[in-house]
């Protein structure tokens, strides 16, 4: 990030994260997935932070709409696309889902979030360039 850049969303994106961090205090480590999908969904709630879950994502191939639908955890704020994990660690794979996502709705910001991780949530923002023209569309802020 360069001297004098904003954080993208940042006070968006610090309320969903107090979120997350108010599930992970309360619940922990050690459920499947849907237990903090459905407890932050409760959060959010709690919170008043705008969140859809599991919305429906289109993906088009050479312009043409598919069946298939992408389906994230969360979009908060309307611009804030949220992916949960439960595991050991987060991989690329994960990173790779968010990617597409943010890719798919014209999304700007991830944060992946990984309740599965001891003894805290790990978790990361994940910013899609405005320029898709570039090397790598993606940056790990």
């Amino acid at each position: 990030m360069e001297k004098g850049e904003e954080i993208l969303f940042k006070d968006e994106s610090y309320r969903i994260m107090g979120a997350c961090f108010e599930v992970y205090k309360e619940e922990g480590c050690g459920f499947v997935e849907e237990v903090y999908q459905e407890s932050l969904e409760m959060e959010f709630g709690y919170q008043d932070i705008p969140a859809i879950p599991k919305p429906h994502l289109d993906i088009a191939y050479k312009g043409v709409t598919l069946k298939k639908k992408f389906e994230p955890d969360f979009v908060c704020f309307g611009k804030i696309v949220v992916e949960l994990k439960a595991v050991k660690k987060l991989l690329d794979e994960h990173r790779a889902q968010l990617f597409n996502y943010l890719k798919a709705g014209n999304f700007q910001l991830g944060l992946l979030v990984n309740f599965g991780h001891h003894p805290q949530v790990e978790w990361e923002r994940i910013v899609r360039t405005s320029n898709p023209k570039e090397e790598s569309e993606f940056s790990l802020l």
